[in-house]
């Protein structure tokens, strides 16, 4: 069975569409992403999921259980993680947990086990009486996390949950969120880091509340039927200005210091380019083509 099934899903808000007849499913076991860039819908994909808002049509099921129908039923076998989840910056690390423990009703019979469990799980036991705003910003997700499985959740729903988060705090709340893969717990994961669309088993690409692909991230990357060619020069910046005016038959990148060239004919392409930096003093160092990242999927696809 589907841990989660949506069909044609729609959510409105008057003349606008925020989530647009998105059709897709995720197996239970598996780490799935929806990946778009901000405003493409994806808050409002989990807040529909989650049975928060109703939507405008169409149809969804988690672990079984119709959106709209079973609300209530849902909040039982689910985790959610909001992008501002809801700690409180007054109490303390454990008694945050003991408050959301409260929340879901946790038998106290062996809720101290599963406290002390969740705190080790994410590294946050040396900090347990330590208030919560005055936490890192990754300390805080990591506790928001724990949060959420206190209950211990058969799927977890995090929307964005790295946002603004520095790039070793996200590695760790990754690391962690594979160990709850291990343990059989499904996640859906919203995000605008393509990075960590690569981590994912399957993905769905949006943009402006509709689909544009759905699969795992090297099915996703076939979707690119151009060769990109890496670029590499002194001054990538200037010579990503240069390329972008004068080729016309090619998408232009800059991805940090290289410059990443979509071609539908690489070798003319390569030509053409060499010979523009030259004309402009920003001789290139090396022009070779390379696989596509799911940003250059992305861009062609929004483009497209």
């Amino acid at each position: 069975m589907d841990a989660i099934r949506v069909e044609k899903l729609t959510k409105r808000f008057g003349e606008l569409t925020a989530v647009d007849a998105l059709s897709f499913s995720v197996a239970e076991g598996e780490i799935f992403g929806l990946v778009g860039p901000d405003g493409a819908g994806k808050t409002t994909t989990l807040r529909l999921l989650t049975g928060i808002m109703v939507p405008s049509g169409g149809d969804a099921w988690v672990t079984g259980k119709h959106v709209v129908r079973q609300a209530e039923a849902i909040k039982e076998n689910i985790g959610y993680m909001s992008q501002r989840f809801g700690l409180y910056a007054d109490l303390t690390v454990l008694e945050n947990l003991q408050f959301y423990a409260d929340i879901y009703c946790e038998p106290r019979k062996n809720r101290r086990e599963k406290i002390d469990r969740l705190l080790a799980f994410s590294n946050l036991t040396p900090f347990k009486k330590r208030l919560a705003g005055n936490l890192s910003g990754g300390m805080k997700q990591k506790l928001g996390l724990a949060c959420a499985l206190i209950h211990t959740p058969r799927v977890l729903l995090l929307d964005e949950p790295t946002n603004g988060v520095d790039p070793v705090s996200r590695r760790d709340f990754w690391r962690i969120l594979y160990q709850l893969l291990r343990q059989g717990v499904t996640i859906f994961v919203s995000t605008a880091y393509l990075d960590e669309a690569e981590r994912c088993n399957r993905l769905a690409l949006i943009d402006r509340g509709g689909l544009l692909a759905v699969g795992t991230p090297e099915e996703v990357k076939r979707l690119m039927r151009e060769t990109i060619l890496e670029v590499r020069c002194e001054r990538p910046r200037q010579a990503a200005a240069v390329l972008k005016g004068r080729l016309a038959a090619a998408e232009v990148g800059l991805f940090g210091d290289r410059v990443h060239v979509a071609a539908a004919e690489p070798d003319r392409t390569a030509a053409e380019i060499q010979t523009l930096l030259q004309q402009h003093q920003l001789p290139a160092g090396e022009i070779r083509p390379i696989e596509p990242t799911l940003e250059d999927v992305f861009v062609a696809v929004m483009r497209k």
